[in-house]
This record gives structure tokens, sequence and C-alpha cells, in this order.
């Protein structure tokens, strides 16, 4: 009866009284095989008990339910190789935080000095120069100097900046008493006297600066030639190198006070390029057409081998889009003088000073260290100006003088 009803349910056709017979097993009554039957339902076999007299169902009737499940694959032997001898290639397992910092620690550190920048044929002389402050100077002239000493280049620093930042950045005690770049300006003592060594790196040399380089603006106006200064002491440095047998620094990054005053003009007649800092925002676009018509003030009437080759933007903050904006204007207005690398705001830059270190040795797998890293390689690659460009520079230098 159970059967029947569940097949009523179903809404399968009674199979008419005379073609039902019972299975002499279980003695439920199986619907015969006409036409107009119903479909065959497979029961259970009952245990013990005999299923000779039950009848079979055709193969083309049985239900869908008790089809067997078809393979979604091919078997073994039709591909041809067992599954049991198919090679495991145990996958490649993903780096960890820590291992990957590590991995750019050591290519920034470039310990075992694998990796070396190209050196320039002649010693180039760039001067860091922004008359604002805050924009990063002093923190660009030391990691650059690092990257590039780390990185197989010889490199002097001059901190020109009475607050002897640079020098705190890279160890170099700075204190009243010290040979300093004052008595090279005001005393005329040799430069040679007052490099001191820099223990962060192979290869990298700092003239410090002390408090007394405070008044030496004061003290200049009456010198004569005061604008040049510095660019005599420096070519006598160097060639007191070539008279000893030594090389000669592959560069020197002259680090600027935030002003445009006498110690910024003696760095702007020394040098050869000028290598300004941007920071990210409106209050250092504002300052810098008057930057550039300093420079070219320099030019026409100081050194007509001065010419802007390079320019970075500084504490870029991809939150806001004043800093997109800024870089956008940059690079528009002056093409490719502006490097691709960006140096990001990083805590990391910011501590290091604190320790008496650059980031390239305080923190060399952070952000900044890695962004310093690259804008060096890029400021390594670049040519120098070649002297075509200066002297095309140096006849447009009396027309400039004129306005």
């Amino acid at each position: 009866m159970a059967i029947r009803t569940w097949a009523s349910r179903l809404g399968w056709p009674p199979a008419p009284a005379s073609t039902v017979r019972k299975s002499p097993a279980s003695g439920v009554g199986w619907p015969g095989g006409g036409a107009g039957s119903a479909p065959w339902v497979v029961a259970a076999p009952v245990i013990g008990a005999s299923t000779d007299d039950e009848p079979t169902a055709p193969e083309a009737d049985v239900s869908r339910e008790t089809e067997a499940p078809v393979a979604d694959h091919a078997p073994d032997s039709e591909a041809g190789v067992s599954r049991e001898t198919s090679p495991a290639v145990p996958p490649t397992p993903e780096p960890t935080p820590i291992a990957a910092e590590a991995e750019r620690a050591l290519r920034v550190r470039n310990v075992d000095l694998g990796n070396r920048f190209p050196s320039p044929a002649v010693t180039r002389v760039l001067t860091v120069a922004n008359q604002k402050g805050g924009v990063g100077k002093t923190t660009t002239t030391v990691n650059l100097a690092v990257a590039l000493a780390v990185h197989g280049c010889s490199v002097l620093v001059i901190d020109l900046d009475p607050q002897g930042n640079a020098s705190t950045g890279l160890g170099v005690p700075h204190h009243s008493g010290v040979p300093s770049i004052y008595d090279v300006l005001i005393d005329n003592r040799p430069m040679l006297d007052a490099v001191a060594v820099v223990d962060a790196a192979p290869r990298l040399h700092c003239v410090p600066a002390t408090i007394d380089l405070a008044g030496a603006e004061i003290e200049l106006v009456s010198i004569v030639a005061r604008e040049s200064r510095l660019r005599r002491a420096l070519a006598k440095y160097l060639a007191d190198l070539r008279a000893s047998s030594v090389d000669p620094p592959d560069y020197v990054l002259i680090d600027c006070p935030p002003s445009l005053g006498l110690l910024t003009v003696n760095a702007l007649v020394a040098a050869r390029e000028v290598l300004i800092p941007i920071q990210c925002e409106y209050y250092a676009l504002e300052g810098l057409r008057q930057l550039m018509s300093n420079i070219d003030l320099v030019t026409a009437h100081l050194n007509a081998d001065l010419t802007v080759s390079t320019i970075l933007l500084t504490m870029y903050d991809a939150r806001t889009r004043l800093a997109d904006q800024v870089t956008r204007e940059v690079r528009a207005h002056f093409g490719e003088l502006v490097l691709e690398s960006v140096i990001p705001r990083s805590i990391r830059v910011s501590e290091a000073p604190g320790y008496g270190q650059s980031v390239i040795t305080y923190d060399p797998g952070s952000r900044g260290a890695m962004s310093y890293l690259r804008a060096a390689r890029e400021l390594a690659g670049r040519p120098a100006p070649d002297a075509s460009a200066l002297s095309a520079r140096a006849d447009r230098a009396p027309a400039a003088a004129a306005r």
C-alpha cells in the first residue's frame, strides 16, 4: 500500500488490477509490464530472501535515481600516465614580510659592492638649494650622498648651513672648535684640514658646519671677491688631492641654508649644477620663481657654467589631491629636469637624524630608503651638462644681465 501511495503522489497512472502480481519474497504488489504501466522502482532486497521470482526492470526504464555516476574525467589508463607516477611539484612559498624587507635592505646597503653606480668622468659639483625652509634640502643631501657612496662613488658633502643638520645626519662632530667650513671661508684654512671621514659609508667625507657660520655672512661683506670664496677653496682642495696622487671625489654636494644670502651665492658660484628639492605643496611653488630668477642672475654675472640640472619632488603624500596637482604642474613646466623618483612622506626618514644616521643606514628596507636609492641611481645615470649646453647658456647671460 505504501508503494502505491508513493507512486500516486508522483503522478504515475495506476496499473490494472489483473496485471498486479505479488512477489513471493515480500508480498508487495508490482505493476505488470503493460504499455500504460508505471516505471519500475527498484526496492532494496530483503536479506536472506530469494530473488529468483522478482522481475527484472528493463535497462532503458531504470529511474535516474538509480543510474551510476558518470566519471568527470577519463581513466588513468586512457591518459597513459598513472597518477601515482606523476611528479608532485611543490608550490613556491611566498616570501614573508620580514624576508622581503631583509632582501630590500641588502639591496640598498650593497654590502658586497656588487651593484656599483657609474662614476662621472670629472667631478660633478651640485648645489642643493631652495630658499624655502623645510622642503628636504638637508635630508636630500645626506641620503643621496650615502646612497651614492655605498654604491661605489666617492662623495664629499659641504655643510654650508649654520644649523649643521647635514653634519648631524652624517654623524660628524660639529661643535665649536672643530675645523669647519667657517675656517675655510673666513680664515683661508685649507679645506683638506677640515674634511672629516664619515663612518656610515666608504669613500664618504664631510666638511662640517659649526655655529660660527651664523656670523659668516656679516664677515663676508667686507672681504674682496666674497662671492667666490668657496669656489677657490674647492678648486685648491681638488688640486691638493691630485698633487697627493689621490683621486678626487666623484660628487661634491653642497647643502645650502634656507636663504638667498652670501652663503647660498657662494654655493651657486662654486657649482656647475643645481639640484632643487621641491615639496609637493603650494608654498614650495610660490618661492620657486624667485629662486630661478636668482640663479639666472648668478649665471649672468658670476658663474656662466651654472645650470639647473635636477629637480626632486619630496614629501609626497598620495592621500592628497594637492600633491598630485603640484607634481603634474612641476613636471609640465620643467619636463625632463624632474626625476622620475618621488620621495614620499616617511617617519623613518624623520627618525634617522635623531640617531646620527641617514635613512639608508637606519632602515634600509623602508620606503624612504628605497626612494632615495632610486633617486641616486637616476642621478648617477644622468650625464653631466655638456659643454655645448653651457656655452649656449653663457651666450644668453648678457641678455639676462641686461634685463
